[in-house]
């Protein structure tokens, strides 16, 4: 996929304070309708999974579909429970992952 990741998660929290977590991916999105210069139809290479796990508990899945926008942006919501790692899981139709990961201390 090879794919530019951008993920934003608060650095430090309170312990039941609700967080923010964004993320957005650079990947072209293409449906499959669309017709290269030489007419052949383009094949379809898309993002359809997104998954966010924190201290490997899954809080956010997405199934992503052609009427995604290039470059999807996600944004959405989790309660700071403890300190730990929040991973972000982007899969294509390939089958191939782009990951990003952040830290969030909570105390």
């Amino acid at each position: 996929m090879a794919a530019r990741a951008l993920i934003h998660v608060p650095k430090t929290a309170k312990k039941g304070e609700v967080i923010e977590l964004r993320a957005m991916i650079s990947h072209r999105m293409e449906t499959g309708q669309r017709q290269g210069v030489n007419g052949e139809a383009i094949p379809r290479d898309i993002i359809n999974r997104l998954t966010c796990t924190y201290e490997g508990v899954e809080v956010f899945s997405a199934e992503l579909f052609p009427a995604v926008s290039a470059n999807p942006f996600v944004s959405f919501y989790t309660v700071a429970v403890q300190s730990g790692v929040i991973v972000f899981t982007w899969i294509d139709d390939a089958g191939a992952k782009q990951v990003a990961t952040a830290e969030i201390t909570v105390s």
